[in-house]
């Protein structure tokens, strides 16, 4: 096949709807009807002689042919999108754009008071957008252009992305003030006999540490599980339970809950945080500038 006869916007219809899995939403997000992009569909399997994509209860489905052709797609997209845009300078202080970033909860409870105070005098017209990991395919969206940036412990991004080691962190334990077991150092068997609320964070590498607590053998008495962070310092308020946390996010909600933070009684590694971008950003004027002041503002010297 010639490339003469393909029309690059017909590759961009393409990877949006590999990423939607369905017409309406790559139509929206795009700024398209829904008609332009049905269109455009019918012509990309006349051109390439593949459905491409069936309808499914789930969504739009890929064929095999069309899941060969994603990820060259995408790297071409992102070196032409990177090409054109190369001469193109970023000025923050006039700036009229948004980013999007992906993280956690805690990630949010960390990390945005800073960035935004920081905004507001460097750059007071950009805006922020945060996803979680768990609302889109974290790898698809940022290879897409749609996440920007990813914060935290992200096993899952790898080949492709680009990261820098932000900080590292322990796990401690996070209690009432007034816990009956906070009066005196914290042993194992103390620890297993409490009655824990577990955060099961889907998306990031915390879920390790329940491994590692299995892998020593040292039982706990959970009583409560929950999807995310945002409500233990409410739970442990109001209750005996303990909960095992990351440091940074135990020092944020230490005074506002009335809580106590405990030296964790095993042995837990400590966690990398690190700045997540895709190669397709690398080089964009805007990206660069944002991941320059997260670096200024969060690496932490060893």
């Amino acid at each position: 096949m010639d490339l003469r006869e393909i029309d690059l916007n017909l590759l961009v219809v393409f990877r949006q709807l590999m990423l939607e899995r369905r017409v309406s939403r790559a139509a929206e997000t795009l700024g398209l009807s829904q008609p332009a992009v049905s269109n455009a569909l019918s012509r990309l399997r006349r051109l390439f002689g593949d459905e491409l994509f069936r309808r499914t209860s789930r969504g739009m489905e890929p064929t095999p042919f069309a899941e060969s052709l994603a990820e060259p797609v995408a790297t071409a997209l992102g070196l032409l999108q990177r090409a054109v845009n190369q001469r193109s300078g970023f000025a923050p202080a006039t700036a009229e754009r948004g980013f999007t970033i992906g993280m956690t909860d805690i990630g949010e409870i960390w990390f945005l008071p800073t960035l935004m105070d920081a905004l507001a005098r460097e750059a007071p017209q950009i805006t922020i957008s945060t996803v979680r990991n768990t609302a889109v395919n974290l790898r698809d969206a940022t290879e897409a252009g749609q996440v920007d940036l990813a914060l935290g412990l992200l096993p899952q991004l790898k080949a492709g992305f680009f990261q820098r080691p932000l900080f590292s962190q322990r796990y401690v334990c996070l209690m009432r003030r007034d816990h009956p077991l906070s009066r005196a150092p914290l042993t194992l068997d103390a620890y297993s006999a409490a009655e824990h609320v577990v955060v099961m964070s889907a998306g990031t590498g915390h879920g390790r540490v329940d491994a590692l607590l299995d892998r020593q053998g040292i039982a706990r008495r959970i009583r409560l599980r929950v999807p995310h962070f945002v409500a233990v310092g409410h739970i442990l308020a109001a209750s005996d339970m303990i909960a095992t946390v990351p440091a940074r996010f135990a020092e944020k909600i230490v005074e506002p809950f009335g809580l106590r933070v405990v030296d964790h009684p095993a042995k837990l590694p400590e966690i990398a945080i690190k700045l997540f971008w895709h190669t397709r950003q690398h080089q964009d004027p805007a990206n660069l500038w944002l991941r320059e002041l997260m670096l200024r503002l969060y690496t932490v010297k060893p």
